[in-house]
């Protein structure tokens, strides 16, 4: 089951939309993916989840405020991705990763 585009205006929405076509591109279903905001990305997708830089299926973007990235988290949550409300000081950043047996959630 691919996840569906909305389209709406915005920078919020072009983020919706680039997160939601790399996952349609790199396995579909929204149910086998994790989504999570972060200040610091990179070291979130690779150290506390496992998460492979080489051959791994991950996305991150810079939502440019935190209101914004929780939005971006909610709107994938409520499609039924993995995730929790995560946070840090300030999360402007959204990641999100395929799910595998070597991941950490």
């Amino acid at each position: 089951m691919e996840v569906r585009q909305h389209f709406r205006q915005g920078f919020e929405m072009s983020i919706e939309n680039e997160i939601t076509d790399y996952i349609n591109r790199c396995g579909g279903s929204s149910a086998i993916w994790y989504v999570g905001r972060a200040t610091n990305p990179r070291d979130k997708l690779f150290n506390d989840h496992n998460v492979q830089e080489e051959g791994g299926a991950w996305i991150y973007r810079d939502a440019g405020s935190e209101s914004q990235a929780r939005s971006i988290e909610k709107y994938f949550l409520d499609l039924g991705s993995c995730g929790g409300f995560s946070g840090g000081d300030n999360p402007t950043y959204v990641y999100a990763y395929k799910i595998t047996r070597t991941t950490r959630e």
